[in-house]
């Protein structure tokens, strides 16, 4: 059976990161891998969350499964989480939310929803948006199709095409729009750009599909929300679909929720059953700890205060990774202008070097970044500042 499979090659970013771990240079730089990075290059536990894993020791009494939408406990925190205290649609009871095996599981569940829902459903992604939502959403079923959104050549969001094309989108059809710190681009909307693109949503019946991966991580935990919460209030139906890897620095746990706004109540109960339905089909139960983690956090004001302030401060550390980066690269050189790293959100930037450029800095200097020159700035850090500046601007 399996002999007529050929070999692929190696996803990208996982090649990377390989290519970095065999790499024997000691001034090595990874900019590859998407994950949250300290000073010393190392991916801490967060203080809320050690805390927590001893409390779910010391309480945990059985391995049973879990209830198929996960604990009620999270799910309720999550929800004011996502949502806000006092959000419309949560008080209409047209809200349900339920855990997944990550952020990942959250969109391929949603996506298995709605092709029961609409086969062949259309839903708009934007040009770029992350590597791994074409294979999670279009194996599926749905059929992809793009939107204009980031500007290679201004480093800014093409705001007109954008909104040209989303004023062309059938009714029905779905748009898969970043909550926040827009990866790979970094480039987010502001809150008058959400309000225009929640006009044309609403008016043309068009469904929003957001994923939020890095709540927290953009502006707060609250103002990372606005666009999410707008189309929340005015739309009658909105998808999203949240991880925790990110802000809970959960990654191995494969913590995320899929949150889904009906028209109404009986509409949420009927939702709420075919996607139950649905995880049932694709892996039955949904892994425990990470979710239980988030259940202790959240119900625990003194864990919930020790967690946002350090999430504050990984927020905190890249937005000074990209000023500290802008300044080095201007510095060095006046024929690029590299402030609009400094204006990005989040995780990732493109500096806007060519393959060639991004191999060189690879073979000479062992810096290791996507060929689109995507970098995760998170990868950067104070000792290394001047190398990695130097080495770009030498291949300019």
């Amino acid at each position: 059976m399996f002999e007529s499979l050929p070999l692929l090659a190696a996803d990208p970013i996982l090649g990377l990161s390989i290519a970095y771990a065999n790499d024997a240079n000691l001034n090595k730089v990874d900019l590859g891998v998407g994950v949250y990075k300290n000073d010393a290059g190392i991916t801490p536990i967060m203080k809320a969350v050690a805390e927590a894993e001893k409390l779910r020791i010391a309480r945990e009494t059985s391995k049973a499964y879990t209830p198929p939408a996960g604990y009620p406990g999270a799910n309720e925190a999550v929800t004011k989480l996502v949502y806000g205290a006092d959000h419309p649609a949560v008080n209409a009871k047209r809200v349900r939310t339920i855990q997944t095996p990550g952020g990942c599981g959250a969109l391929r569940v949603a996506a298995e929803l709605i092709q029961r829902a609409k086969p062949g459903a259309s839903l708009w992604v934007s040009i770029p948006t992350w590597a791994n939502h074409v294979p999670l959403l279009g194996s599926a079923g749905l059929k992809l199709r793009e939107y204009p959104y980031y500007d290679y050549n201004t480093h800014s969001i093409d705001f007109a095409a954008m909104l040209a094309t989303l004023n062309e989108i059938p009714r029905g059809d779905l748009v898969l729009l970043h909550a926040c710190c827009h990866n790979p681009s970094g480039a987010d909307l502001s809150r008058a750009q959400w309000d225009q693109v929640a006009d044309v949503l609403e008016a043309r019946g068009v469904i929003p599909f957001i994923d939020m991966a890095y709540q927290g991580f953009g502006e707060g935990l609250e103002q990372d929300t606005y666009g999410l919460r707008l189309m929340a209030a005015r739309l009658p139906e909105v998808v999203i679909a949240t991880s925790f890897s990110k802000n809970f620095g959960l990654y191995r746990e494969r913590a995320g929720s899929l949150s889904l706004v009906f028209a109404d109540e009986q509409q949420a109960n009927a939702g709420n059953s075919q996607l139950l339905s649905v995880t049932r089909a694709l892996y039955s139960m949904p892994p425990a700890h990470g979710a239980a983690l988030i259940d202790i956090i959240l119900h625990s004001d003194e864990l919930t205060k020790v967690w946002s302030d350090e999430l504050t401060l990984m927020r905190e550390r890249i937005a000074g990774l990209r000023v500290q980066l802008v300044q080095s690269l201007n510095g060095l050189q006046q024929g690029r202008d590299f402030s609009f790293i400094a204006q990005e959100r989040g995780m990732f930037s493109f500096l806007g070097l060519s393959v060639e450029q991004v191999h060189k800095l690879k073979s000479e200097y062992s810096i290791y970044m996507t060929d689109t020159s995507r970098i995760s700035v998170a990868g950067l850090s104070k000792e290394k500042m001047d190398y990695v500046a130097k080495a770009i601007v030498s291949v300019l």
